[in-house]
């Protein structure tokens, strides 16, 4: 049985005067997923989660969360929702501690010994006012509010900015948490090893449009696979084959190599490989970096060539 649809965009479109920020976007999150939307600044991740938090009409298409309308129903939605979004602003005069239980409180929510846990593990020092905290300080308090929170989808716009790599991991475990409780995320994010650590499913937004979506193992056949061997014999005919790219010899016998191969090809090349007696061999599968590169280089190609 499928599991229980969370969110569903479906062709939604955005414009703000005659600029198009949305064209033609489409997401599916369902209960016990994180989802990654990653792309770059300006790409449409931001405008597109403001349509799912109700704050800003869309122009075209729909946006449902728990099967409601995002704009219509935004108030009732946003009792299941708990939102972060990547530059915190807070009451300058109030502590961080105050700061977390107001954010509760305009939850429907209350101060825990989960909270509590939370300020430890974050090492918030909640005594202090909001107008003295670093970004990555303000980033904490909502988080902790957030984590706190019993919501069924979580939403982090960039939650992680400002933060130094230990607290990173912190969130990190924290949303692997959500998920084992089976909450729903949607992570939008510009760090892909972060996504790719955290994320079930990802989808790509470029210029206003999802151009790719899926499992990182479903997008894996996009890509290439790098392969580092040393043999026996020479691999200089390798510069002739299909399938092969980016070959570079590390010694004069050119018995020694780097070079990425279409995952198509792997079988074939692997098998030439195996005839020149392989000594040594370490294939790397293709990360979502590469994935996210190959996209945004072919984008480029393409637009120098117009």
């Amino acid at each position: 049985m499928a599991s229980e649809m969370i969110l569903e965009i479906n062709g939604l479109k955005k414009n703000f005067g005659r600029f198009q920020a949305l064209s033609q976007v489409n997401l599916q999150l369902h209960r016990g997923e994180v989802l990654g939307f990653i792309g770059p600044n300006g790409a449409g991740k931001s405008t597109t989660i403001r349509i799912i938090l109700g704050l800003i009409r869309s122009s075209g298409g729909e946006a449902k969360v728990f099967n409601r309308d995002a704009w219509r129903d935004s108030v009732t939605i946003h009792q299941q929702l708990a939102y972060v979004p990547g530059d915190v602003y807070l009451w300058p005069n109030l502590t961080g501690g105050q700061t977390i239980d107001l954010l509760l409180h305009m939850s429907g929510q209350s101060h825990t010994a989960k909270t509590d846990q939370l300020i430890e593990t974050f090492k918030l020092d909640t005594a202090k006012k909001n107008r003295t905290y670093s970004k990555g300080n303000r980033q904490k308090v909502a988080l902790i509010a957030a984590f706190s929170t019993d919501a069924t989808l979580y939403i982090f716009d960039e939650p992680t900015s400002g933060l130094d790599p230990l607290n990173e991991l912190i969130f990190q475990q924290q949303v692997a948490a959500l998920k084992r409780a089976g909450k729903s995320v949607l992570l939008s994010s510009h760090i892909l090893s972060e996504v790719e650590k955290m994320c079930d499913t990802i989808a790509i937004i470029r210029d206003g449009r999802v151009i790719e979506s899926g499992s990182l193992a479903a997008m894996q056949h996009l890509t290439r696979n790098t392969v580092t061997v040393k043999t026996a014999t020479t691999m200089a005919d390798l510069q002739t084959v299909t399938g092969i790219h980016q070959l570079e010899f590390t010694n004069q016998a050119q018995t020694a190599a780097t070079f990425s191969v279409d995952s198509e090809a792997l079988s074939s090349v692997m098998t030439r490989l195996a005839q020149k007696s392989i000594l040594q061999l370490r294939t790397m599968p293709p990360t979502l970096e590469d994935l996210f590169l190959r996209y945004y280089q072919a984008d480029n190609q393409q637009g120098a060539g117009e």
